[in-house]
């Protein structure tokens, strides 16, 4: 299972309207690629597709997409967003990841 913080939905909510698209037809998808300072970096998009092997989650509204390869690496992650001082943006709250890179954007499990 993955997760959706309250203030990550409801920024994804408001990009997806700047998009043009709705949450009650597309989806966010969540995954990883190799690549980043620690070696996996996550992505981030909007789909207004499933694809085979695709698993679906639904939190509130929104409909999350994790294709089978990263779902391994994103057990139990929520996407949260921070409009601080300190950063502005999403990121991967991770319980997998032993490794963080500083801008938190990559991880090693």
């Amino acid at each position: 299972m993955v997760f959706i913080s309250e203030k990550a939905k409801d920024k994804l909510i408001s990009l997806m309207k700047k998009e043009g698209l709705s949450q009650n037809i597309s989806f966010v998808r969540f995954g990883v690629k190799n690549g980043g300072c620690s070696g996996m970096s996550y992505e981030l998009t909007f789909d207004q597709n499933k694809q085979k092997g695709d698993r679906l989650f639904q939190y509130e509204e929104m409909k999350i997409l994790v294709d089978k390869n990263s779902i391994l690496y994103l057990e139990g992650t929520t996407l949260e967003y921070s409009d601080g001082l300190n950063g502005k943006g999403f990121f991967f709250k991770n319980p997998n990841a032993k490794h963080t890179c500083g801008c938190g954007k990559s991880f090693s499990s």
